[in-house]
């Protein structure tokens, strides 16, 4: 294996698991977004509130977005396994 190869195999994992994360973290971010401008727009200040609608928002994403990551997944799995068949 070339360090060329190496190099590839780790930027397509990275981007791979960038991809995979983004989903979940930019609606986690909006989600957390808006309930920070609600809680200081009526001043609640109520701990409960910042994560039980980001942990809902982030698994209704999950679920949407879980087919497309699974098939994300697997494409770099099978394109790992057949970098590692042709060394």
């Amino acid at each position: 294996m070339t360090p060329e190869m190496a190099v590839n195999i780790c930027r397509k994992a990275i981007q791979t698991v960038l991809m995979c994360a983004a989903p979940m973290l930019i609606v986690a971010l909006v989600v957390g977004l808006v309930v920070s401008i609600f809680q200081a727009a009526t001043q609640i200040n109520e701990q409960t509130m910042t994560f039980v609608p980001k942990i809902v928002a982030v698994l209704l994403t999950l679920l949407i977005f879980g087919p497309w990551l699974i098939k994300l997944v697997t494409v770099f799995t099978i394109g790992l396994f057949e970098t590692m068949a042709t060394l």
